[in-house]
């Protein structure tokens, strides 16, 4: 299938990419402290194009859209979370709320129009951008990542703590007890669900389900979790080992060795038709799986540098990529090497992603 490499890439780290809800653009969040918009062509000779570059405050570290596409929204090192509106040429930002340490997450959800942001201070924001009014939420644990399914918000921690809410209850609390003061103190909030994750150490990417009936999520160990929320089907969790890659090394006293090395699992995204996921490590691989049948459907071509950030299209038919180094060779002080930095957008046919019906036993 076609793979498209995107023109003027981000000169700094990938953080995240969003397609917008009509699949029109593609939103672009990195390091190099930019917000990129880029833009499909009717040019069959470059198929994408960067529409906007607008310039930020610190290292973005998410993005996301408005369910129109007409605004974005940002977080960061900046510790605001910042709204443009796309159809305002002078680009100027407006501060939705501010965190009291870098904000690191940011989602939208379409179906309550409310905005949602995590940060390391250990506090969720719940945003009704209309209005400009936010609440702020205490978490038990520093977060490290955030997903959203039709209904559900769901926060992985540290400590293992992963806790779900309910996403009517967020809209009624920032309905009633909403403030436009950009710095609140955080309230207690009892969560739909308190989970344990089912992975030991820490979570790298969380994802819904597109029927929102569970999640999955992985962490920095080579391995991914997958859950329901149903308490009937927790017998159902399963946790499995991936991006791994044998190596022989040398002991140092004329043997060698195999070993086991492991790479972080760093993105996650569902097929929003088939219900499949694929995976993202920092060995610059991705691999398609299916949930159900607990099977690997394919493995794609190998990239040239860690998998930081991926999102399939709504119709699922394009697979956005940010790829860039993930500092897995621990080299976390050198300057990042701008060819490695790339953001692609992938084909993706129907026989890659749908799953296969489960062995007999």
């Amino acid at each position: 299938m076609a793979t498209i490499e995107l023109p003027n890439p981000p000169t700094d780290v990938v953080s995240s990419v969003r397609f917008s809800p009509d699949n029109s653009k593609l939103l672009v969040g990195s390091w190099d402290r930019h917000v990129y918009v880029y833009s499909r062509t009717q040019d069959a000779a470059q198929l994408w194009s960067l529409s906007e570059k607008i310039e930020t405050d610190a290292p973005v570290l998410d993005v996301c859209w408005s369910s129109d596409g007409a605004n974005v929204f940002a977080v960061g090192i900046s510790q605001d979370v910042v709204q443009y509106n796309l159809h305002d040429e002078s680009r100027s930002k407006i501060v939705l709320s501010s965190h009291n340490n870098a904000s690191n997450k940011i989602a939208y959800s379409p179906q309550f129009d409310i905005l949602i942001s995590t940060s390391w201070d250990g506090t969720l924001h719940v945003h009704e951008p209309k209005s400009r009014r936010h609440v702020s939420i205490s978490l038990p644990a520093k977060p490290f990542a955030l997903s959203l399914s039709s209904n559900r918000a769901v926060v992985a921690m540290a400590e293992r703590k992963v806790w779900v809410y309910d996403l009517s209850a967020l809209k009624t609390l920032v309905e009633q007890g909403g403030d436009t003061v950009q710095t609140q103190q955080p309230m207690s909030v009892e969560p739909w669900q308190q989970r344990e994750s089912s992975l030991k150490f820490m979570t790298r990417a969380i994802a819904c389900m597109p029927d929102a009936t569970g999640f999955a999520t992985s962490s920095i160990e080579g391995r991914v979790g997958v859950e329901w929320f149903d308490p009937e089907l927790e017998k159902d969790t399963y946790a499995f080992k991936c991006h791994r890659d044998k190596q022989t090394l040398s002991t140092g006293e004329g043997e060698q060795e195999e070993v086991d090395v492991v790479y972080p699992v760093n993105a996650l995204a569902f097929h929003p038709t088939y219900g499949t996921f694929a995976t993202g490590g920092g060995e610059g691989s991705i691999v398609i799986w299916d949930p159900k049948t607990k099977r690997r459907l394919k493995q794609l071509p190998p990239l040239a540098s860690s998998i930081a950030a991926m999102e399939f299209s709504s119709d699922g038919s394009l697979l956005a990529v940010g790829i860039s180094p993930g500092f897995e060779d621990g080299k976390e002080s050198d300057e990042p090497i701008p060819e490695l930095i790339k953001v692609i957008v992938r084909e993706i046919s129907a026989t890659e992603v749908k799953g296969k019906p489960a062995k007999e036993k």
